[in-house]
């Protein structure tokens, strides 16, 4: 977690989307944010509002009736952005993939920076994906 001290974003503002999953997923993303995993310590900061996120974290099977409103919260976001595909069905669908009123994976609809896998996904590999992404934003950055 040095690299979030050391980088061009100080404070990397987060924002969670349920696409539609069990929460199995959603809860691990929450305990990132309890005491024992306390990511607030490093700067992130949970926001609802994708016009304040420069990270988007996404969980859940993308269908018919979300895709547009996962695509309207990414198009809001201000670039740089990053969006980080959380669990097996926000990595590829899950085991709801051959469902018929499933899509797929996140990146079906949005571009995903950072996969996270798992069923459900750990809180560690979420804190870990989030600095993945940020090391990916940081490269933007300098090279523009």
């Amino acid at each position: 977690m040095s690299f979030l001290k050391t980088s061009q974003i100080k404070s990397p503002w987060l924002m969670h989307f349920d696409c539609g999953s069990c929460n199995g997923c959603d809860i691990e993303t929450l305990a990132c944010l309890t005491p024992m995993y306390d990511v607030e310590r490093f700067g992130i900061i949970n926001v609802g509002n994708p016009r304040h996120a420069d990270v988007l974290v996404v969980t859940g099977t993308v269908n018919p009736r979300n895709a547009q409103v996962l695509k309207n919260i990414y198009e809001q976001m201000p670039t740089p952005k990053l969006v980080i595909a959380v669990g097996a069905c926000g990595c590829s669908g899950g085991v709801f993939r051959d469902a018929p009123n499933v899509i797929g994976g996140v990146d079906k609809i949005i571009p995903v920076d950072v996969y996270v896998p798992g069923c459900p996904a750990k809180p560690e590999a979420i804190m870990d994906a989030v600095v993945t992404g940020l090391a990916k934003l940081k490269g933007i950055l300098e090279a523009s």
